[in-house]
């Protein structure tokens, strides 16, 4: 807990957030420089192995998180500068949740269905907006960027089982 503008609220410090995304950050690294071993991060007679330069571009990922960890980790009895307060970090979730199912909806059934009810929903109950506004914005958009991307640029994004019913 931490204080904030002589009110207690409950809140988030700086050095925490450092500490969970230097492991995060770590974490990630280490699956690079893993990764390359398997691939091959030796130097072979024809040149460098597949993962020789992702694993010393690992390898530097994990050495920079330690050290953010190591300087969050001797700052966590001093440094007292709040992250986000428990109010401010209810406004960011009102975002995060929707678009990570948004994002999660995409890779199932299709960017442009995803597209349309992350709108909808988010319109409805985010925007406080009529249904009727919300489904003519949402289909709007999905259209929209169907025939722009699909058919005048040919560019084929991520479709899922109704573009798939409908031919595309």
């Amino acid at each position: 807990m931490a204080e904030n503008n002589g009110s207690a609220q409950r809140a988030v410090r700086i050095v925490t957030v450092d500490l969970v995304v230097a492991v995060l950050i770590f974490a990630l690294g280490a699956l690079v420089v893993f990764e390359s071993v398997r691939l091959g991060a030796s130097w072979g007679s024809d040149g460098p192995g597949a993962g020789y330069f992702p694993f010393y571009i690992g390898m530097l990922i994990c050495i920079c998180s330690f050290a953010v960890f190591v300087q969050s980790l001797l700052k966590v009895k001093t440094d007292r500068k709040v992250f986000v307060t428990q109010d401010r970090f209810k406004l960011v979730l009102v975002v995060l949740i929707p678009t990570t199912f948004y994002a999660i909806g995409v890779w199932l059934i299709g960017i442009y269905v995803s597209s349309a009810l992350f709108i909808a929903l988010f319109m409805k109950f985010a925007g406080r907006y009529s249904w009727q506004r919300s489904t003519a914005v949402c289909a709007g958009v999905s259209v929209t960027a169907f025939v722009l991307f699909e058919i005048w640029f040919k560019i084929p994004l991520p479709k899922g089982p109704v573009e798939a019913m409908l031919g595309f």
